[in-house]
């Protein structure tokens, strides 16, 4: 697939931009990059707003053609993607915090967010940050983790068009290989890559579920419809906090 990128200099939020041009028709492959976002979105109804330049901020339209039970692993694969691209473009050693925040250093550089029209057509938003300063970073939510930026930490290439470029080509294989599937993480080796780049695994943590819930327990794997199995109850949405580090994480043995 070739993606086809219009850039603009700012912009509420590239995931409506991307679900705007979806619903008026706009083939698969359109990617939005945005220099700033206004009011841009993140999981669980969050918004937040992206300094000039400070990073990547860009959404992709996809038209998968698999079974809708398995688009749930669509935000995944873009974590997987974004994981080995981070670590192999910008040198610096990142994992997935469930299910597809980017961690760098034990903070949040990244994060994901899928959002679908209803008529087969998904935005897949991506917001990496690369340059932002300690200053320009900010806020943590009341459960999560303290943010941080390639940059800061130590980051060997932080040219956001040259990380564009090269994230859109691993998407694309990606991508390719999970719809050749029919979106089957195990015959496309999803899973099991996702596993190999998940922090949660092995961990006791704590999910707050929607609506207010909490559950605590061992973080054990992800199941076939990409849900965190805690103590044997499988979590769809939530967010997950770790209450061990990963060095004292558990070996990954259920996968």
């Amino acid at each position: 697939m070739n993606f086809r990128v219009r850039e603009v200099q700012e912009t509420g939020s590239t995931n409506a931009d991307v679900l705007t041009a979806a619903l008026a028709g706009e083939p698969e492959g359109l990617v939005v990059s945005a220099g700033t976002q206004t009011a841009g979105r993140g999981r669980l109804g969050r918004t937040w707003q992206s300094p000039p330049g400070g990073g990547l901020w860009f959404s992709v339209l996809l038209r998968p053609d698999v079974p809708p039970a398995r688009l749930g692993w669509l935000p995944l694969l873009a974590g997987v993607t974004l994981a080995h691209g981070v670590r192999d473009l910008a040198g610096v050693d990142a994992v997935l915090k469930w299910p597809n925040d980017l961690l760098v250093q034990g903070r949040k550089c990244a994060g994901i967010l899928a959002e679908a029209t209803g008529t087969g057509a998904v935005a897949l938003g991506i917001g990496l940050n690369t340059r932002l300063t300690e200053e320009q970073l900010p806020p943590p939510p009341p459960s999560g983790l303290p943010p941080t930026s390639l940059a800061l930490a130590g980051a060997s290439d932080v040219d956001n068009n040259a990380l564009l470029t090269a994230l859109l080509d691993r998407l694309a294989s990606a991508y390719a290989d999970w719809r050749a599937a029919g979106g089957d993480p195990e015959e496309s080796g999803l899973r099991s890559a996702y596993l190999g780049v998940c922090a949660t695994i092995g961990l006791d943590v704590r999910a707050i579920l929607p609506g207010g819930a909490e559950l605590r327990g061992r973080a054990t794997t992800v199941d076939n419809e990409g849900r965190l199995v805690v103590d044997g109850r499988a979590i769809a949405a939530g967010d997950i906090v770790h209450l061990r580090t990963d060095a004292q994480a558990m070996p990954r043995t259920d996968r």
